[in-house]
């Protein structure tokens, strides 16, 4: 079949899970274009070929807090200047002909299928949000911005044909034409072994940087391994028991194979790359992002891991202290690599085929 991938651009967790699919897809002898925004486009390009970029919806944050009406103004700027870019990347689509149009939570591939008649998958882990029921106590405190994260989602991709939705929890689902899956995990995480070091891994932001340093220090006898938050960096920097480290797709991998626990944000790629590996988390979601407040209280529902607002001594003692009751709860977690998703997007295009 020929088939139009849209990859949303905002932070690269789907372009990396969407390249998965992808993958799977060509080697299954589809013909793929892929549609896709922000930094994402260059990461797809490097790999394929009949990669289109258009404007996508990005966040803007200061302070770990997403601001809302400078992110509407940027986006706003951002589509006013790139409207040629898109008409030109739609006219290109005209010669390819697309069949189905599977969407990682892109809004323009599924504006084209809308408009041409193709149907839509949609294959992502926000859909979780509106297509399932999420019990009280996963919800309190957060109840209004969890109704205002529903209407944007469900706004997103409405009335698509399936909705294969990627998680580590299975709440009950309360939408038909939905499919619930185990997370998309890169190849090089699939051919980790996970053993159990004496190093914590960090993934931080420059922005929360000193504050969480501040923090770690105090732990002067645990070794954390820090990504993030010096950027630009070229090799290891050593400051007490904190080692920078530089960005290595690699190396990420194999320090959080090896990791005794894991501090980081709520996004769901390396949330679900840590349940997957068994590795207990200390998860600190964006404030602002619903999403990410999600996963990190099923994380803490399930016994994986903590959610917190912040990272304190008291945060990181405790998940020191528990990180082999944590793990053991881990261990009845099983996933068969990527098999899951793989088999309903095959299923997906068969039945929308036939």
């Amino acid at each position: 079949m020929r088939i139009l991938y849209g990859v949303v651009g905002e932070g690269m967790g789907h372009a990396t899970r969407s390249r998965v699919v992808i993958e799977h897809l060509l080697a299954a002898g589809h013909e793929v274009h892929v549609l896709v925004s922000g930094r994402a486009h260059a990461m797809l390009s490097a790999h394929f070929t009949g990669v289109h970029r258009v404007h996508g919806w990005h966040l803007v944050y200061e302070d770990n807090v997403v601001k809302k009406g400078k992110t509407a103004w940027s986006n706003l700027v951002d589509l006013l200047r790139e409207a040629p870019i898109l008409a030109n990347a739609y006219r290109q689509l005209e010669d390819f002909r697309p069949e189905v149009v599977i969407s990682d939570f892109e809004s323009w591939s599924y504006v084209y299928a809308k408009s041409h008649h193709v149907p839509v998958i949609s294959v992502d882990n926000m859909q979780i949000i509106n297509r399932a029921q999420h019990d009280d106590d996963v919800l309190d405190g957060h109840k209004a911005e969890f109704l205002l994260a529903k209407g944007i989602v469900k706004s997103k991709l409405p009335g698509a044909d399936r909705y294969i939705v990627t998680t580590f929890f299975r709440p009950p689902l309360r939408k038909e034409r939905t499919t619930l899956v185990a997370p998309i995990l890169r190849p090089e995480v699939l051919a980790a072994k996970p053993s159990w070091g004496n190093h914590v891994l960090v993934y931080s932001s420059a922005d929360n940087a000193q504050t969480l340093e501040d923090v770690l220090k105090s732990f002067p006898e645990v070794a954390f391994r820090v990504y993030g938050a010096r950027r630009g960096i070229q090799a290891p920097e050593i400051d007490g028991n904190l080692a920078h480290q530089p960005f290595s797709e690699t190396g990420f991998v194999d320090d959080l194979a090896s990791a005794h626990a894991v501090i980081a944000g709520g996004g769901f790629s390396l949330m679900g790359e840590a349940v997957f590996l068994h590795k207990p988390m200390l998860s600190v979601p964006l404030e602002g992002q619903f999403e990410q407040i999600l996963n990190a209280r099923y994380l803490q529902k399930l016994g994986y891991g903590l959610c917190r607002e912040s990272v304190t001594h008291a945060d990181v003692a405790e998940l020191l202290e528990r990180a082999g009751e944590l793990t053991a709860n881990l261990a009845a977690y099983h996933q068969d690599g990527n098999a899951e998703v793989f088999s309903a997007v095959d299923d997906a295009l068969s039945e929308l085929a036939g």
